[in-house]
């Protein structure tokens, strides 16, 4: 692909839980449009259950286009954060694009529901991408065209959302919450904040390991789509396209004319994901 076909040439995207999954699958698109990839994540050796680790995943990157480079990390802690921006600075000169994947999912209801399992989620889900997203902040101000994209939903106060699993929702809209206030904050720096969703399930290990998973993962769409989203997104100017949820189908219309969307699976009736009524 000529340089000038691959809009995220020579730009710096740094990405939590990219070890597999939708944070791999945006790690290789990124890759295929130019971009140097810093990926964070805690498998540095195989999972005997999961697929992939930190430096498969680099490797992939690499495969596809990119320069690639892994930090073995837990986004919780502080000190491993900022390894990553250092990582990424040393490297590769700078941070154009955050993505703010990593997350954790625990659906018990609320008496079943361990505190162990409460805090997970709030300190990976919230705690994770503030710690990213402000360790980055001072190498964005200084990008051309600076992104942060937080995989988190739109928030829809349906009471069939709220009591669904209320804690996990609570982590998962605050996400939402800081991606919209920081867009306020720092919308005279143009720094673009935006989030993305999935608008069907995604065939994820996630899916797989849900009950029925042959049957849930035929009806899931497949990873490149918010991929192909989250490229779109972040590839456009910063300035202009800031303060938004999308979902996944509506990123890839709008910003990459992608409007036949049977190239991603799913079949003819995909499941809708969490959040959506």
């Amino acid at each position: 692909m000529p340089d000038q076909d691959r809009p995220l040439l020579d730009r710096t995207v740094v990405i939590s839980g990219a070890s597999r999954g939708i944070g791999l699958a945006i790690a290789v698109a990124a890759a295929e449009q130019g971009a140097n990839v810093v990926l964070l994540a805690k498998t540095a050796e195989p999972h005997p259950r999961l697929p992939g680790t930190v430096h498969t995943a680099a490797a992939e990157v690499e495969a596809a286009g990119g320069r690639a480079a892994a930090v073995v990390g837990d986004v919780r802690r502080e000190e491993d954060v900022a390894r990553l921006v250092q990582t990424a600075v040393e490297r590769f000169g700078g941070i154009d694009v955050v993505v703010n994947n990593a997350s954790a999912i625990a659906t018990e209801p609320t008496h079943e529901l361990s505190p162990k399992r409460f805090d997970l989620m709030q300190d990976i889900n919230l705690r994770g991408t503030f710690l990213l997203t402000a360790a980055a902040l001072p190498h964005l101000r200084e990008s051309a065209n600076p992104h942060v994209l937080t995989i988190a939903p739109p928030v829809n106060l349906n009471p069939r959302w709220l009591g669904a699993h209320p804690v996990y929702t609570l982590s998962k809209y605050g996400m939402t919450l800081l991606s919209q206030g920081w867009a306020a904050e720092y919308a005279d720096a143009g720094i673009a904040f935006n989030c993305l969703w999935p608008q069907t399930f995604i065939a994820t290990s996630a899916v797989a390991a849900l009950p029925d998973a042959e049957n849930q993962l035929a009806a899931a769409r497949s990873p490149r789509i918010m991929a192909d989203a989250a490229v779109a997104i972040v590839t456009q100017p910063a300035k202009s396209v800031t303060g938004n949820c999308f979902l996944d189908a509506d990123a890839v219309s709008v910003y990459a004319g992608i409007d036949d969307l049977a190239r991603y699976g799913g079949g003819d009736n995909p499941t809708p994901d969490l959040f959506l009524d």
